[in-house]
């Protein structure tokens, strides 16, 4: 697979163009009662296992793109719409989410 860096559609590289999993932060408070950027996930394509907060958000897409940090591979991506909220984590095969005691 061709890993060459790309350009976004405002002209700066590909690697640069994304945030932490923090981003993620405030969209999934609006459907979740706890802060899942502490979640661990482990990406289902290279195995690698780390916090919400450590993954690449992207937000030039019509909604949030999260990508592992360690393979590149998309992890979570998060929709709004006027009436509901989508949230696909196919590219995770695990969610552990702490429980506050």
């Amino acid at each position: 697979m061709d890993r060459t860096p790309g350009r976004t559609w405002h002209g700066e590289p590909v690697e640069y163009a994304y945030e932490d999993g923090n981003a993620l932060a405030g969209p999934l408070s609006e459907i979740f009662a706890v802060d899942l950027t502490s979640a661990v996930s482990r990406c289902a394509h290279c195995d690698s296992t780390g916090p919400v907060a450590g993954l690449r958000v992207y937000r030039r897409a019509p909604g949030l793109v999260a990508r592992c940090p360690d393979c590149g591979e998309v992890i979570m991506r998060l929709v709004h719409g006027p009436d509901s909220t989508w949230l696909d984590l196919r590219g995770a095969t695990t969610l552990r989410i702490p429980l506050s005691p």
